[in-house]
This record gives C-alpha cells, structure tokens and sequence, in this order.
C-alpha cells in the first residue's frame, strides 16, 4: 500500500470510530466512572505527546532548547500565567537557547 492509501484508510477508520461513538447508550455516558476514565485518558495522552515532542529525535532522546521551553512553560503553567502567554513563553525560551547555542 501506498502512504496515501494508509492515510486514507487512517481516515476512513477514524471517522467510522467517531459514527460508532453515536450508538452508544446515553445511560453508559452518564456513569461518573466513563467521565473519570476520558478525563485520566486525556491527560495521559496530552503527557505523552508533550514528551515525545521534546524528547524524542527519531529512535532517541535528545536534550536541547525544547527542554528549556518546556521547562519556561511549565513554570508559566504553575504560576497560572494565560495560555497565549505560556505558549508565547516557551517559543521565546527556545529561540533564546538556540540563539545561545543550545542545539
């Protein structure tokens, strides 16, 4: 198969997935374990990502000005700083290591 046709597959695949969410019972969302559970998943998911994007360099890990934005960020985070500015943060953070000659 051709990278095209996994994406569309991938595609096809996720809106089918998202369709299937619609026949399921309402009396199965209402329960508070469901909530629970989607919320733990999210924040799982959202951590993973976060360290996959400044961690990761192909098979390795790297340790390079987007450890020091995330850091920034975390920071802003802690101290309740708005989103816009947690993200405005963190790139001037990055481009300030780069600039410094952190790879």
């Amino acid at each position: 198969m051709t990278m095209w046709s996994w994406v569309l597959a991938a595609c096809a695949l996720a809106y089918a997935l998202k369709l299937v969410g619609y026949l399921v019972p309402g009396r199965w969302l209402d329960d508070p374990r469901v909530g629970r559970m989607a919320g733990t998943v999210t924040v799982g998911l959202l951590a993973a990502l976060v360290v996959m994007n400044a961690f990761g360099s192909g098979q390795a890990l790297a340790v390079d000005a987007r450890l020091g934005a995330l850091l920034v960020a975390a920071v802003a985070l802690w101290l309740r700083a708005p989103f816009l500015l947690v993200v405005v943060l963190g790139a001037v953070a990055a481009g300030l290591l780069r600039l410094l000659g952190v790879p």
